[in-house]
């Protein structure tokens, strides 16, 4: 599904506006490549141009993943209410393997969401222009492209944490799509290390984000021996399936992005607990936009001035939803109740 307002979408691509990005992706009809808003390559021509409410769109018509601009470290979009929250669920649970049986797992995945088969294609088709299939499959080829550009990881160990079935399958589905083997497209030189050493990847995020305020939220709710800060960095030991390992986050406001260490020793985790940082670091959100509505509110106007880019922390252990208000909560704050919460528990804390 391809977006309408094409003068609009040309012009954030003209200026490598930042607000766009993750939000759409331009597919060039002379390169067949798709890019971000912010490429650094000079703009296409507008009649050259196909816009894309998602990466899995633009690839499913047929488009490659641009290597300078890199989609696959674009910021998620963050979805908020009504129906689009049944794809921001099924989004998490595709993020944690419900998926990697493509089709023949569409009807169990709507089960767990409590709506049909032909229901969720049909949101995923409204909101990401893609089917569950196609976003998977995305998904897991622009992971395993992010972990080939930025770790050292052996090449059988990025099929398996991007859920390919087998490095064969791995290999035909990067040479259809690149015309290259996965090993190509590594920048660096030197040894292979396992994921048990360390693996390092950024995560972006639409500015602004006051990364102090995070970390004082985080660490009013530090769970003893388990969480701590130290140098400005989040540090977090955590164990899945029996496994223990280590997270730190560090932040890059040069780049708009955090900066994520992880230590574990299952490569196949390696996805979930990116999906967990970017939960409890509300990278997702268009923070932009929810202080614009809560800023309508008088109390909260100043309170915003004062800490832009204030977000509301996410719970490592479960997929909890942003905070809803009730009748009583003024109609700004709705429904970002969670992040004027969280301003004036600030405020209150000086």
């Amino acid at each position: 599904m391809e977006l309408l307002d094409r003068k609009t979408y040309y012009r954030a691509f003209q200026s490598h506006d930042a607000r766009f990005d993750g939000r759409v992706f331009v597919g060039v009809t002379s390169t067949g490549i798709y890019c971000r808003p912010i490429c650094p390559a000079r703009a296409p021509k507008f009649e050259n141009c196909r816009f894309f409410a998602s990466a899995a769109a633009a690839q499913e018509a047929g488009f490659r993943p641009c290597l300078r601009c890199r989609p696959e470290i674009a910021p998620d979009l963050a979805f908020w209410r009504g129906t689009a929250n049944t794809v921001s669920r099924a989004l998490a649970l595709i993020t944690d393997g419900a998926l990697d049986d493509d089709e023949a797992g569409v009807e169990a995945l709507a089960e767990r969401l409590g709506v049909g088969g032909r229901q969720l294609r049909r949101l995923f088709q409204r909101h990401l222009g893609a089917s569950p299939v196609a976003v998977a499959q995305t998904r897991r080829v622009l992971f395993a492209k992010q972990l080939i550009h930025d770790t050292r990881l052996p090449m059988a160990e990025v099929a398996l944490a991007s859920g390919f079935g087998s490095v064969r399958r791995f290999n035909e589905t990067f040479r259809s799509l690149f015309g290259r083997p996965p090993s190509a497209l590594r920048r660096k030189s030197g040894a292979d290390t396992s994921a048990r050493d360390g693996v390092t990847l950024r995560l972006a995020y639409r500015p602004p984000y006051d990364w102090p305020g995070m970390l004082a939220a985080l660490a009013a709710r530090a769970a003893p021996n388990t969480e701590w800060i130290e140098s400005g960095v989040w540090h977090r030991s955590i164990e899945l399936d029996g496994n223990k390992g280590t997270v730190a986050v560090a932040h890059m406001p040069e780049r708009n992005s955090v900066m994520v260490t992880i230590r574990f020793p299952e490569v196949k985790a390696l996805p979930a607990i990116v999906a967990k940082v970017r939960r409890v670091f509300d990278l997702g959100a268009d923070i932009a936009t929810i202080g614009s509505h809560l800023a309508r509110d008088p109390k909260l106007a100043p309170l915003i001035a004062k800490r832009p880019g204030l977000r509301a922390p996410g719970d490592w252990e479960r997929d909890a939803p942003v905070a809803t208000a009730d009748d009583r909560t003024p109609p700004a704050w709705r429904p970002w109740n969670a992040y004027a919460v969280q301003h004036l528990r600030m405020a209150d804390h000086g």
